[in-house]
């Protein structure tokens, strides 16, 4: 009898311990969610500015003074590295443009491995409804923007950097379906969510072939009056 009730406290208390164990992320969970990891009300998604238009983010508008030294997909990289035609640290401190009229969601040091990160939510119309996507700015050295800021295509938001000096300097570049912000891996075997960001802007560029020029830049933080 008292083998039995050893064994079944023995098997009580490893039950609970699992239990523990398992509902600990629940329990520990913080009240306080950071407002750039929560899903913006439908009244700011309505006053998101609409984009019309898309660019790359670094050289001219078509990127001509930076090359893709990791395609999206390549060793199942979720995005592009763009770096700058002169390699390795050549392109550090380059700005870095706002692909489209947007929000930022998030701009901050993403931990190791990224380094400074920011995120800007986008509005665009197909087939007459409006549509939400990301585009994601990785290992920034200098972020000229803060989260709840209104951008601009063309407006600097950033400087190129290494991610607190794990790499050569490059950005890496992500456009993403919209999803509830967050840093993510940077590489996975599964994409769904995340788009190819050359073709994505190739196909929203909205402007001639042989326009290589940024008009309508807006001034960055930096140099505003």
């Amino acid at each position: 009898m008292k083998r039995a009730a050893f064994y079944f406290a023995l098997f009580a208390a490893g039950l609970l311990g699992m239990l523990a164990w398992r509902l600990a992320p629940e329990l520990t969970r913080p009240t306080h969610l950071d407002p750039a990891f929560q899903i913006p009300s439908a009244f700011e998604l309505a006053s998101l500015p609409l984009a019309t238009r898309f660019d790359f983010p670094l050289g001219s508008e078509h990127g001509a003074l930076a090359y893709n030294a990791q395609r999206f997909t390549e060793n199942h990289h979720l995005g592009d590295d763009l770096n700058g035609i002169g390699g390795e640290n050549s392109d550090l401190g380059d700005r870095i443009y706002a692909v489209a009229d947007g929000r930022v969601l998030l701009a901050r040091d993403a931990g190791s491995g990224w380094g400074n990160v920011i995120i800007v939510l986008h509005a665009i119309e197909e087939n007459g409804a409006r549509r939400y996507v990301q585009s994601y700015y990785g290992h920034c050295d200098e972020i000229l923007v803060d989260p709840g800021n209104d951008v601009r295509r063309g407006q600097q938001i950033a400087t190129v950097g290494t991610a607190n000096g794990q790499y050569f300097a490059h950005l890496h570049f992500e456009m993403r379906e919209f999803v509830t912000p967050f840093i993510g891996p940077g590489y996975r075997e599964k994409t769904a969510g995340w788009l190819n960001p050359s073709d994505f802007i190739a196909k929203h560029r909205g402007a001639p072939e042989d326009d290589v020029g940024r008009t309508g830049q807006m001034p960055s933080p930096q140099s505003s009056p």
